[in-house]
C-alpha cells in the first residue's frame, strides 16, 4: 500500500476545508513525505469553537438510542477499513503494523464500549426525608453534558487515544475538539471521516490541525470550552492548568513505570512480559516499563535471562510483519534518549545490552547499576531503554518504586497473594498489575495516576463520569 500525496483536510464544525499554510507529515523511518495538513489558524480555532456551541446543542439533543447507533457505525467503517487504519498509524508513527493492527482493532473496540456506556448513563433516588422537616420532599439526580470539550492527544497512539476521548464525548452527549499532534494526525481525521461516514451530526465534532503556538491557547483558554482533556508530556500538561482557568481538568501526564520480580515469581513470564511492556512501540507508552526491581536471589539469572530475550528483539521496517520495534517518532527524540543514556553511563551506570542510534533508530537497551542522581532514573525515558536494579526484598522494591515524581501503574510478580496485597496497597499509583508488567490495559477500565502522572481517569464509563455533571431534581410534596 503506498500514501497518495494529495493534501489532507480538517474538520471544522462538519466542514472539510484546506489551507495555504501547510504541515508536512513525515514517516520518521526514513524522512520521506508522507501528506500534509492544514495549518490552522487562531481565527480556524475560534471558528471551530464557534460552531462547536451549536454543536453541544444538536449533541446533547440527540437520543441515546442515535449516539449509539452513531459511535457503533463509525466502529464498523473502521472495520471496515482495518487495513487502511493500520497502515496510516504504522506509516506516521513508530508503530511496527502489527503494533499497529492491534491499535486499530482497541480502537473498534473502544467506541463499540462506549456506545454500550451510552445507554448507562444514570443516576439514582435521593432520600430526601434523611433530614428532619423534608419528610415531604422526594427526588432524584441524573446526568448531563458538560457542553464543549477540547482533546490534545499525543503522537503515540494517534488513532485509539483519540478514540478514548471522542467515543465518551458523543456518548454523554457533548460536542468535542480534537487537535491532534502534529507529527501524527492522519490518524485522527482518519477517525473524523468514520464519524462523517457513520452520519454525527455537523458541528459536533472536529478535528483541527495546527501549531500548538499557533492555535493551542486560544482552545485551552477560551470560556466556551469547558473541559480539557489532555494526555501529553508533563511541562505541557503544567502549562494548560496555569492557564485554562476555570474549567474541568484531565490529564494523562505519562510515568516512570516500575515492576518488581521476586524471588518466587514464574522467570519466563516475567522477562517476555516486561521486555515486551519495555520496547513495545519504541518505549514511546505512558505504560512502559522502566525500572526493574528484582529480588537478589535471582538477580543473576534474571538478568541473563533478560538480555538474551532482548536481544533477540528485531528492530528494522515498520511495515514488516516479522519486525518487533521501529523507529523512535524522530531523530531528534532518538537523539534525547541518547543523551540520557550517555548521561547515566558517564556517572558509572553499566550498559548491558544496546545503546546504538542510527537516525531515528535507538536499539533496545539495558542499563544497570544506574544511579540515583542520573535523568533517566527519575524522569520518563519515554524510549527503548530500560533499568535494572537488585533489592533485597519486597519493602526495599515497593520503597524504591515510589521513589519517583510518577505514579501511573506498576507491575509485580510473586505467587505469594499476602505480597502481592500488600504491594497493592503500599505501591503509589493508579493501577497495580499483578504477575504482569505495568504495560497492561484493558479500554474500560479506569486508567490515571497519581502525582505527575496526572489527574482523574480514562476509560470510557469513567472518562464519561469526568465529561458531565449531576444535576439534582427535589419535588416538594403537599
Amino acid at each position: 500500500m503506498t500514501v497518495q500525496i494529495r493534501g489532507q483536510k480538517m474538520l471544522i464544525g462538519g466542514t472539510w476545508v484546506g489551507r495555504n499554510e501547510i504541515i508536512e507529515v513525515r514517516d520518521p523511518q526514513d524522512n520521506s513525505l508522507i501528506d500534509t495538513v492544514p495549518a490552522a489558524s487562531k481565527e480556524d480555532m475560534i471558528q471551530c469553537i464557534e460552531d462547536a456551541k451549536v454543536g453541544a446543542k444538536i449533541a446533547a439533543a440527540m437520543p441515546v438510542h442515535e449516539r449509539i447507533r452513531v459511535i457503533n457505525a463509525a466502529a464498523d467503517y473502521i472495520e471496515e477499513h482495518k487495513e487502511r487504519f493500520a497502515f496510516i498509524i504504522s506509516k506516521e508513527g513508530s508503530k511496527t503494523i502489527r503494533e499497529a493492527l492491534k491499535e486499530a482493532a482497541r480502537c473498534i473496540q473502544t467506541l463499540r464500549i462506549s456506545a454500550e456506556e451510552a445507554r448507562r448513563i444514570n443516576g439514582e433516588t435521593l432520600s430526601f426525608d434523611q433530614m428532619p422537616g423534608s419528610e415531604n420532599r422526594v427526588g432524584y439526580y441524573y446526568r448531563f453534558p458538560i457542553g464543549i470539550i477540547a482533546a490534545i492527544t499525543p503522537f503515540n497512539d494517534p488513532l485509539n487515544l483519540v478514540a478514548h476521548k471522542v467515543g465518551p464525548a458523543i456518548a454523554a452527549g457533548n460536542a468535542i475538539i480534537v487537535k491532534p499532534a502534529s507529527v501524527t494526525p492522519l490518524s485522527a481525521l482518519l477517525l473524523a471521516e468514520a464519524f462523517s461516514h457513520a452520519g454525527l451530526p455537523p458541528k459536533v465534532l472536529s478535528v483541527i490541525t495546527g501549531h500548538g503556538r499557533e492555535i493551542g491557547d486560544t482552545l485551552v483558554t477560551h470560556p466556551a470550552i469547558r473541559m480539557i482533556s489532555f494526555t501529553g508530556g508533563l511541562e505541557a500538561g503544567e502549562d494548560i492548568v496555569r492557564k485554562a482557568g476555570l474549567k474541568k481538568i484531565s490529564m494523562e501526564l505519562g510515568s516512570n513505570s516500575p515492576v518488581i520480580v521476586l524471588e518466587d515469581a514464574d522467570m519466563e513470564e516475567a522477562v517476555d512480559s516486561s521486555v515486551s511492556g519495555a520496547f513495545w512501540a519504541a518505549g514511546q507508552n505512558c505504560l512502559g516499563v522502566q525500572r526493574i526491581y528484582v529480588q537478589e536471589s535471582i538477580m543473576t539469572a534474571f538478568q541473563k535471562a533478560f538480555i538474551s530475550r532482548t536481544e533477540l528483539y528485531r528492530v528494522g521496517d515498520k511495515q514488516s510483519n516479522i519486525t518487533d520495534m521501529g523507529p523512535l517518532i524522530s531523530e531528534k527524540e532518538a537523539i534525547r534518549v541518547e543523551k540520557m543514556v550517555e548521561e547515566a553511563i558517564g556517572k558509572g551506570a553499566q550498559l548491558l545490552t544496546g545503546g546504538e542510534r542510527n537516525g531515528a533508530f535507538y536499539s533496545p537497551t539495558v542499563l544497570t547499576n544506574v544511579p540515583e542522581n542520573c535523568k533517566i532514573a527519575k524522569e520518563e525515558i519515554f524510549g527503548p531503554v530500560v533499568l535494572l536494579y537488585p533489592v533485597a526484598d519486597l519493602d526495599e522494591a515497593i520503597q524504591k518504586s515510589n521513589s519517583v515524581d510518577y505514579g501511573l501503574q506498576a507491575g509485580i510478580f510473586t505467587k505469594d497473594i499476602e505480597k502481592a496485597h500488600r504491594a497493592i496497597a503500599q505501591l503509589d499509583v493508579g493501577g497495580i498489575i499483578i504477575n504482569d508488567s505495568s504495560d497492561y490495559r484493558i479500554d474500560a477500565m479506569p486508567f490515571g495516576g497519581v502525582k505527575k502522572s496526572g489527574l482523574g481517569r480514562e476509560g470510557i464509563k469513567f472518562a464519561i463520569q469526568e465529561m458531565s455533571e449531576p444535576k439534582v431534581v427535589c419535588f416538594k410534596l403537599n
